[in-house]
């Protein structure tokens, strides 16, 4: 039982995370819409924590790569990723 705790404790700190990239105006802005996209991602209660994570990770995935995200927000990507990597159904 532990572990549904524990999946939505880092699904709620991911999101945190999350929202400071979408919030932060130094983010170039297909940054902070696929941001956007991977909290809608982890926010869909239909999906199981872990499904609901790797598509999160997905998305994410895609835009860490982007040659313009500022060095902070590409580690603070990283981490959320690293994070969502230990959701397990």
């Amino acid at each position: 039982m532990a572990s549904i705790y524990d999946n939505q404790a880092k699904i709620r700190q991911a999101l945190v995370m999350l929202m400071r990239i979408v919030n932060d105006a130094s983010v170039p802005r297909n940054i902070r819409r696929a941001a956007t996209e991977a909290i809608r991602q982890l926010r869909d209660e239909s999906l199981s924590p872990g499904v609901r994570a790797a598509n999160a990770i997905s998305v994410l995935d895609e835009i860490s790569q982007d040659p313009n995200m500022p060095v902070h927000t590409r580690i603070t990507i990283w981490n959320i990723m690293t994070l969502l990597e230990t959701v397990k159904d």
